[in-house]
């Protein structure tokens, strides 16, 4: 009964959290791994960030931002992909800034 729990804890707590995350396989022998974004080469053991805003590694990647998910209802989030990061402002005036309340991911 205890395993039946604690699986139903590690189940709940998976669907909480949101890292936007992907794993890759690393076969035996390779010195190099493959961005599918970017569709560029890396060394095994390197890091990059690709033009999605995915911070890689050779055995995976993740989302290099939050995404806004709770702000005031007269705003609006829009991601800056040169920034990496969603901007949440005011929808008739981009110039004002509004408070984020909730994200998910990075």
């Amino acid at each position: 009964m205890k395993y039946l729990a604690l699986a139903l804890l590690f189940c709940a707590l998976a669907s909480l959290s949101d890292a936007q995350c992907y794993a890759k396989a690393l076969l035996p022998g390779m010195t190099q791994c493959h961005d599918d974004i970017d569709l560029t080469w890396h060394q095994i053991g390197s890091s990059w960030r690709n033009s999605a805003c995915f911070d890689c590694t050779c055995t995976g990647c993740c989302s290099g931002f939050s995404t806004p998910t709770q702000f005031p209802s007269d705003c609006v989030s829009v991601f800056d992909s040169a920034a990496c990061e969603f901007i949440v402002h005011k929808s008739n005036d981009p110039t004002q800034l509004c408070p984020i309340f909730g994200a998910v991911g990075k």
